[in-house]
């Protein structure tokens, strides 16, 4: 019997082939009715795959967003779950994340407990990830909310051991983020430091803003780079053109 190929098995893929671009959708900042036409642009545009998902969620909408994109696009949507539930089976993946640089039990085990259930009765593919959030120069919205203290972004040591826990507890992907509009990027020195010491595919976000800042990322050893406010400023979907070729001509 032939294998499926699952979201995992094409997230490799294009890795594999060059360094990927990740676009992040938070539906709380837009409007249902634009949802789909954002996921459509980034989807034309060169993204490979999209994330949703967000620290808050006011507008309780997200299940119709994520059902409107999906009638619009063919590439993986793939939920990025916040402190909440954002559950959805007409997805196309979840990324089950447990913040390993926190000590706060909440965002290791107990929201992933939460919503154990709802994930099985939607069937959903699990792509389990290490979220390690780095220190960014501001107070991030991931930070406030899940009560955790950053990884010191010049201590590469620090984020080198809880890169390689993720993997020995057989965490599938790691997961670099400074935060959504962070003052600072996640280092490339960093980057570097960890890429150098895992066999698992690595992903960074948070405060990248131009096509140039993405190449650096991709150059430095990320596997996934991933952007999601850039479209709140520039209104223009020839950026994400732009940072597709910055991302994928590393």
């Amino acid at each position: 019997m032939t294998k499926k190929r699952n979201t995992y098995d094409y997230l490799i893929d294009r890795a594999q082939e060059n360094t990927a671009l990740l676009c992040l959708i938070d539906p709380d900042k837009w409007d249902v009715s634009e949802v789909a036409d954002i996921a459509t642009g980034y989807a034309e545009n060169g993204a490979d795959a999209l994330l949703i998902g967000g620290s808050m969620m006011l507008n309780n909408r997200f299940t119709e967003a994520v059902r409107e994109i999906k009638k619009k696009v063919t590439i993986p949507l793939i939920i990025f779950p916040g402190l909440f539930h954002c559950i959805s089976a007409e997805a196309d993946a979840l990324l089950v994340i447990s913040m390993l640089s926190s000590r706060n039990p909440q965002v290791l085990i107990q929201e992933q407990v939460r919503y154990a259930p709802l994930v099985y009765q939607a069937k959903l593919e699990t792509i389990p990830t290490a979220y390690l959030l780095i220190e960014s120069g501001n107070l991030s919205s991931v930070q406030y909310m899940s009560d955790s203290l950053p990884i010191p972004r010049k201590k590469n040591d620090i984020a080198i051991a809880h890169a390689l826990a993720a993997q020995y507890m057989g965490m599938q992907m790691v997961y670099l983020e400074a935060g959504s509009g962070a003052e600072l990027q996640v280092p490339e020195e960093m980057i570097k430091a960890v890429k150098s010491h895992i066999d698992i595919p690595l992903i960074v976000g948070g405060g990248i803003k131009s096509p140039d800042d993405a190449h650096k990322k991709a150059k430095a050893g990320a596997d996934f780079v991933v952007i999601g406010t850039i479209l709140e400023s520039q209104k223009d979907f020839r950026i994400i053109k732009e940072f597709a070729a910055a991302v994928h001509n590393k």
